[in-house]
Formats: C-alpha cells, sequence, structure tokens
C-alpha cells in the first residue's frame, strides 16, 4: 500500500478542503444550535462532483477511485459529519449498491440524478425493532401481480426527510436472511410517509428520519437485485459504507488534533503554554498516531476495492477502529480543551458528540468484533 497521492487525488483533496473551510466550518456550529443543515449544502456538493465520486460518466458519475472517495470522507468528516453523512448516504449506500447490484436500465434510471444532486437516496434497513439482527427485519413485501406492495416501518434512516428514493430492505419471503429483497422506492410514493427525528445526542444537523411505508406499490422493475438476495445486497452495502464511515472517523479524528494543537500552543497555564506540560504532549501524540493508523487501515480497504478483491473484513477492521478512535480523540481534545471545550464555542464537544453514533451506527462495535472474529477462526458468534 504507497500512501503518496496521485495528482488527481490531490486535486480532490484540496478542493474537497477548500469547499470545508468556505462552505461548512463557518456554519457548522449554528447548524448544530438549530438541528438543521441548510440543504443548498446538496447543491454545492453536487456542482464539485462530490455525490458522484466512484460512479462511472456514462451514469454521471467523476470515475476517481476509492482513495480519492476516503480523502473527500476525510475532509467532509474534519467538517461537519453531518454533511459528511449526506454524501456517504446517497452516494455511498444507496448510488454505490444502485451500480453494483443494478441493471443498466437501473443505473440510467437513478444514477444521474443522485449523481448530480437532483436526487437523493437514503438506506432503510434498521427498523424499531431490529438494529443489529438485520436478519429478522419485519417489515413485509408482497407480491400483487407484476407489482410489490410494501408494508413497514424504518428508523433512524440519515437522509429520510430529505431522500426522493429509498432503498428499502423487505421480508418477501420466509424467516431469516434468505427472505429478504432489496427494493428502490420513490418517497412520494402513497402510502409512504417521513417524520424528522430531534433531539439527537450528535449528528444534530443530519435530516435523520423515521419512515412508514402503508402497502406502498412498488413494481418489480424496481426490485435491486434477485428476490430473496437483499441481505447479502444490505451487508455489501454496509461494508462499502464501513470505509466511508471509518475515512469521516480520520477526518473527526484529525480535526480534534488540529483544534488540539492550535489551542495548547495559545492557552497559558502555571506561566506557559499548555503545549509545554508533559500530560497535554501525551495527549497530542495519542491523537496524532492513532489518527494515522486508522487513516492507513482505511486505505487499506480503497486500494482492495479499486483492485477487485474483497473488503468485508478489513472494512470492519477500519470501522472498528477508526470509530473507536475518533470518541478518543475527542475525548482527548476536550480534556486539552478544559472548561472551553464544553461549551459550543470550540469545535471538540460537538466533535465528541458526533463521534459517539459512530461506534454504533452501520454496525456496533461489538459487531466489528464478531465479524473480525468469525473470519480469524471460522466459527460464527451470531448463531
Amino acid at each position: 500500500m504507497s500512501f503518496s497521492l496521485t495528482p488527481e487525488q490531490q486535486l480532490l483533496k484540496k478542493t474537497a478542503a477548500d469547499f470545508v473551510e468556505r462552505e461548512v466550518i463557518p456554519h457548522r456550529a449554528q447548524w448544530d444550535r438549530i438541528e438543521a443543515v441548510d440543504r443548498a449544502i446538496v447543491g454545492k456538493l453536487a456542482a464539485l462532483g462530490f455525490l458522484g465520486v466512484t460512479i462511472p460518466e456514462q451514469f454521471g458519475g467523476a470515475p476517481l477511485d476509492h482513495r480519492g472517495y476516503c480523502l473527500l470522507m476525510e475532509e467532509l468528516g474534519r467538517g461537519d459529519s453531518s454533511v459528511r453523512g449526506i454524501v456517504s448516504v446517497s452516494l455511498g449506500l444507496f448510488g454505490k449498491t444502485v451500480y453494483a447490484e443494478g441493471n443498466d436500465e437501473q443505473r440510467s434510471e437513478w444514477l444521474p440524478g443522485i449523481c448530480s444532486g437532483e436526487h437523493l437516496g437514503c438506506f432503510a434497513l434498521t427498523e424499531p425493532g431490529v438494529g443489529s439482527d438485520a436478519g429478522s427485519l419485519v417489515t413485509r413485501a408482497q407480491r400483487d401481480g407484476d407489482d410489490w406492495l410494501l408494508s413497514g416501518e424504518k428508523i433512524f434512516i440519515t437522509n429520510g426527510g430529505w431522500a426522493d428514493l429509498a432503498l428499502v430492505f423487505a421480508r418477501s419471503g420466509g424467516e431469516g436472511p434468505r427472505g429478504i429483497t432489496a427494493f428502490v422506492v420513490p418517497t412520494d410514493s402513497e402510502g409512504f410517509s417521513a417524520a424528522e427525528i430531534k433531539g439527537k445526542l450528535g449528528l444534530r444537523g443530519q435530516a435523520t428520519a423515521s419512515l412508514r411505508l402503508d402497502a406502498v406499490r412498488v413494481p418489480d422493475r424496481n426490485r435491486l437485485g434477485e428476490e430473496g438476495r437483499g441481505f447479502k445486497v444490505a451487508m455489501a452495502a454496509l461494508s462499502r459504507g464501513r470505509m466511508s464511515l471509518a475515512a469521516g472517523c480520520v477526518g473527526v479524528s484529525r480535526g480534534c488534533l488540529e483544534a488540539a494543537v492550535s489551542y495548547a500552543q495559545e492557552r497559558e497555564q502555571f506561566g506557559k503554554p499548555l503545549a509545554a506540560h508533559q500530560l497535554v504532549q501525551e495527549m497530542i501524540a495519542d491523537i496524532a498516531v492513532e489518527t494515522d493508523a486508522a487513516r492507513a487501515l482505511t486505505w487499506l480497504v480503497a486500494d482492495l476495492a479499486d483492485t477487485g478483491e474483497r473488503i468485508d473484513l478489513a472494512a470492519s477492521k477500519a470501522k472498528y477502529f477508526a470509530s473507536e478512535t475518533a470518541v478518543r480523540s475527542a475525548n482527548r481534545a476536550l480534556q486539552v480543551f478544559g472548561g472551553y471545550g464544553y461549551i459550543d464555542e470550540y469545535p471538540v464537544g460537538k466533535y465528541l458528540r458526533d463521534a459517539r453514533v459512530t461506534t454504533l451506527y452501520e454496525g456496533t462495535s461489538q459487531i466489528q468484533k464478531l465479524i473480525i472474529g468469525q473470519a480469524l477462526t471460522g466459527v460464527s458468534a451470531f448463531a
């Protein structure tokens, strides 16, 4: 694995960094307070091609590699994880899954709008009674001639209140993972409704919603992949999503590092800068080392993806380590800031609140350990 960047990757990184400094950082505290990101950010992301990275040009995308995609996610994570989530879900979980699992007709129908920002996608897997045990979901898909009728509830759906298209996983057959099928559902369909979730600990600006489907009619041509293969579709999507989330967590850790270093150089205690105190340097050093390690694990996933190799194990390792690192980095940065870190004039409190959920969604840290353990021992602890 090489740590050097191509000219294309360097340009993408600089473009993303400039965008974050101009369009995100000046507004993130206000978005956090009012619990809403300005929706105009979608058009600004699209204008720079950020909503189509890795998707081929024939479907409206920007055919950059996955290392470049991770660089983009890192910069957006450094700025505001609520903005990073818009891209991670619409492009990463929805768009990349349509590209990986769909036919050319489906790709041509849905991907250009996703890449242009005309449409947003969401990923509707989690249910009120079903989180980590996704194979037990209860949303139903019943055949009705050439159509399907979908009924059920989904919760904690990023982009759920904004999305034009939802990738919905529903039970079309028997019990367990083999009875699940994936469908692309327009959110303006009769019987489809969304209710925004407020009062979150972190990602407060992100449009998170619960969804309700009441006999929503979906044509069979909107079925993504084979009938009964939906669980595998979801797991493959989550592996790709874990790479994206890991990169965003690297951005959170990097933001914590930059904030802690700057503050430690400026703030004085006991007659000298905080940076001159050994234990403060220890915390800063820990953030720096773990951030670099998390980035290396994440880039390994990207390199595997670019060469067409399996990424599921590497993605679980990266997501587990990077998400836990983001929490530790934010905790250490807040400690460097002391009491000032506890108010939203400074970014480290928000970093901590946003980082905490990354150990929960797209597979908890405990689920990642089970995936890693099964891969190493050949023994499943899920059953």
